[in-house]
């Protein structure tokens, strides 16, 4: 083989590699683009501004708890309570706020309530070494069941003033929107820009490395349950706010949401990868397919298994995109050596 043919191999495989490594980074904003030109020609009610705001203000929630998993996520844990979590710290927010007419009163122990669950949470994990899945499934059933208890399984009505935050507006925007974009930048900020984002990267990338290298990984893991408890906390604030009643049953399957929008986003379940940005996109994925879905008329049922099917291929895609950088490092590791 020629100087000049060798030099072309190169180059085109070095090009074919900087196209996957963006695409690899950066797909997931394209697929968020495509899906958005495919459900605005599907539908000319899609690109309505009601109807945006609409989806905007429906995932806000899910996306500020997906926020969340997407930080236990990185550091190679999960959480499968939030749901039960936002019920219970929800509705303990509207009784507060029914007994004292305080919105910050309520506001305070709805965030107070979401940082003790998850500092349970915590304790079950590093003290206890309980597995992730296990601690937060029995936090899941625990919590509904005190939300229950609380409320004898009736909806707590007539709030009041407590509607303003989840169906308040700052000019034309949402509320609750304007507090999923800020807890999108304090997201970002924490995973890009803090030793603490950094730590759990490193973590969940390997956590006997990081543990080595000096890191608290216990300190950590607390760390990142306390701010995930911090943000379930004001999404039940958010919830019950939104449907204006307190329901000790609502929020069914949200953890799965989120989980969902972290997942699609691209944070691996493996742990040590993951952005702020990646679950944002993921969110609106999931959000444009269910309104789309929903303005077109697919059948619930079918939409249950388009979803499944979806977080299915976005696993199955994690673990494949995993094994193919583990084989291009060792494929470097072995031209290194020889």
């Amino acid at each position: 083989m020629s100087m000049e043919q060798h030099s072309y191999g190169l180059g085109h495989t070095g090009i074919k590699q900087k196209i996957g490594n963006i695409m690899q980074k950066q797909g997931i904003f394209f697929v968020l683009a495509v899906l958005f030109v495919i459900c605005s020609l599907s539908n000319p009610n899609f690109l309505s501004f009601d109807n945006l705001t609409n989806i905007s203000r429906q995932l806000s929630v899910t996306t500020i708890v997906a926020f969340g998993e997407t930080i236990l996520i990185i550091c190679g844990m999960i959480d499968l309570s939030a749901g039960s979590v936002i019920a219970l710290s929800g509705v303990l927010s509207v009784a507060t706020f029914k007994a004292t007419e305080s919105l910050m009163l309520a506001i305070a122990v709805g965030i107070a309530i979401g940082v003790i669950c998850n500092m349970i949470n915590a304790t079950m994990i590093t003290n206890f070494k309980v597995p992730p899945f296990i601690a937060t499934l029995a936090m899941q059933t625990v919590a509904r069941g005190v939300a229950l208890l609380y409320t004898k399984g009736q909806n707590i009505l007539r709030l009041g003033g407590f509607t303003v935050l989840g169906q308040g507006s700052i000019g034309d925007v949402p509320t609750p929107i304007i507090f999923m974009v800020c807890i999108f930048v304090a997201t970002w900020y924490i995973l890009k820009h803090t030793r603490f984002g950094r730590s759990i990267y490193a973590i969940g990338g390997n956590e006997e490395a990081a543990a080595a290298s000096g890191i608290n990984v216990n300190r950590i893991k607390y760390k990142a349950f306390f701010i995930h408890g911090v943000l379930v906390g004001i999404a039940g604030v958010l919830f019950m706010s939104r449907v204006n009643a307190g329901l000790p049953n609502g929020a069914i399957n949200y953890e799965f949401t989120a989980l969902t929008a972290a997942i699609i986003g691209g944070t691996s379940f493996s742990g040590g990868i993951g952005t702020a940005a990646g679950t944002m996109a993921g969110a609106f994925i999931v959000g444009f397919l269910d309104n789309i879905m929903n303005l077109t008329g697919v059948d619930s049922y079918i939409q249950q298994i388009v979803r499944g099917a979806i977080i299915a291929l976005a696993v199955i895609y994690d673990i494949w995109a995993k094994g193919k950088r583990r084989t291009k490092r060792s494929l470097g590791d072995i031209e290194r050596k020889v």
